[in-house]
């Protein structure tokens, strides 16, 4: 039989990626499949859950090519995947419409409606209504498709319906769960008021478990169609964040890290529910039992990087970066001249919860140059990132020494400015852009009852950056300038 392979798919915005692990924690092979996104009108943003099935089968496929051997020893399975989707099923679990997405912004007044009706929530829920999130989305379609709320059986997170496309079954998890803001974080279980307020019932919602354990077994016909040998254990697995936690080993109090993906996030483990809806933090339940994180999120990270990339066009980011590496070294002060940039580009959450928020360059003038607003992208999300940290520290969570994940840690130079801006050392760790699949992994041999020392297992420290003593008030400065546009910002939305 052979040593057992946990597989470890991990279903992101733009890439549905996976990879075979063994039980030392190595990874034997990935593969990633790219997904696209519709955007039908201003601030929509969906997918069709069967383009995320086949992206999977082809990922499957690539895996199974690459490593034949490990791929037939695989003997359990974990999920990941992007949170505060809406799939909709009706009895049939046939799709009603296509995934209303996290950064979908057109629930903003039912998001307003439930926080004005019940206030009181969001201490359970561990989160302020928000456009993003599940439940004022479902609110929007009982008000505007209500003969699809209609038809609604059950409502499931985007890595859900792939579990129910391998299990045939309608089950979730607590982390998932946690983002839907139908969770009782603390209970880790629904809570059914606010099912009621957004007109759904307790019957309409999955089944739920913690992500280390076994959910349902791979169907007959999925085994079969996976070239896969049963029994084989699908665990619960989690939102993307909570899974990357468990990915690079973050699984204790104190422990944080910084993800710079399409979004960004700060992220600081618990072993309560440490929120502060006021300031737009969410508390949510941990991938792990008896596990919470505190996150400030915000919509728009990396892809600031890309959009300015895009729209000075330039050849890819790294052109880009290199070129503010050599205009804009870090061991100088950047110049006075230097703009301002606000990276509102899809509104924002923590600490400002406002989707019509957008952002802006300040300070423009006929010497800027193409790496000053390069510079003032990756200054501008770092200082959204320390607004983030704030707000999360207010809620009492630790952040000390952080580990920087996603795609934006491939850049030494915005690590580095990272470092300076939150003031904190910074780690970026080899192989971390795998750490969701890592993670989802580590919940498969958990779930097949192997594994146990797994998830507090770390990943190798690639670098190491500590603050610059000599660049703190020049930073301190511009973030007390970067503050003061806040209020024109939101200004020209009002």
């Amino acid at each position: 039989m052979g040593n057992p392979i946990s597989l470890g798919i991990d279903l992101g915005t733009s890439e549905l990626k996976a990879i075979l692990l063994d039980e030392s924690g190595a990874v034997l092979t990935h593969a990633g499949v790219r997904l696209n996104i519709s955007r039908p009108q201003a601030g929509w943003s969906e997918q069709n859950p069967d383009d995320w099935w086949q992206a999977c089968l082809a990922a499957l496929h690539q895996l199974r090519q690459q490593q034949p051997d490990a791929y037939a020893r695989v003997r359990c399975i974990g999920l990941s995947g992007q949170m505060h989707g809406a799939v909709l099923l009706d009895q049939s679990d046939q799709v009603l419409r296509p995934a209303i997405l996290w950064d979908d912004s057109r629930a903003m007044a039912q998001a307003q409606l439930l926080g004005h009706e019940h206030p009181e929530f969001a201490d359970v829920t561990g989160s302020l209504p928000m456009a993003g999130l599940t439940a004022p989305k479902l609110l929007w379609l009982r008000e505007h498709e209500p003969q699809v709320f209609s038809q609604i059986s059950c409502v499931l997170s985007p890595k859900d319906y792939l579990r129910l496309r391998l299990t045939g079954e309608r089950i979730s998890d607590v982390s998932d769960a946690a983002g839907t803001l139908w969770l009782d974080v603390r209970k880790r279980d629904w809570f059914e008021p606010m099912l009621q307020a957004t007109g759904l019932e307790l019957t309409q919602m999955p089944r739920l478990v913690e992500g280390s354990a076994s959910s349902a077994n791979l169907s007959a016909s999925a085994a079969s169609l996976l070239a896969l040998q049963q029994p084989v254990p699908v665990a619960g697995g989690g939102g993307d964040n909570p899974v990357s936690a468990v990915g690079i080993g973050a699984i204790d109090t104190g422990q944080a890290f910084v993800t710079l993906g399409t979004s960004a996030a700060i992220v600081a483990i618990t072993d309560r529910v440490a929120g502060n809806p006021a300031s737009a933090v969410h508390s949510f339940c941990h991938a792990l039992p008896q596990r919470w994180y505190t996150m400030g999120a915000m919509l728009a990270g990396a892809s600031c990087l890309r959009w300015v990339t895009q729209l000075l066009g330039q050849v890819n980011e790294q052109t880009l970066l290199q070129l503010v590496e050599e205009r804009l070294p870090l061991t100088q002060s950047a110049p006075v001249a230097t703009p301002l940039f606000l990276p509102y580009l899809a509104g924002e959450r923590t600490p400002h919860n406002d989707p019509l928020l957008r952002g802006g360059f300040m300070n423009l003038a006929h010497d800027t140059t193409p790496a000053m607003l390069g510079y003032a992208v990756l200054e501008g999300v770092g200082f959204g990132l320390l607004d983030a940290m704030h707000a999360v520290q207010s809620a009492g969570a630790v952040v000390g020494q952080c580990s920087l994940v996603g795609g934006g840690a491939r850049s030494n130079y915005w690590a580095q400015l990272l470092s300076n801006i939150l003031d904190r050392e910074i780690c970026t760790l080899s192989g971390s852009e795998l750490s969701a699949c890592i993670g989802a992994a580590k919940l498969g041999f958990l779930a097949y009852g192997r594994g146990r020392d797994l998830p507090g297992q770390g990943m190798p420290v690639k670098e190491r950056f500590v603050p610059a003593a000599a660049q703190q008030e020049m930073l301190q400065a511009r973030y007390q300038k970067f503050r003061g546009l806040f209020a024109a910002a939101q200004a020209l939305h009002n």
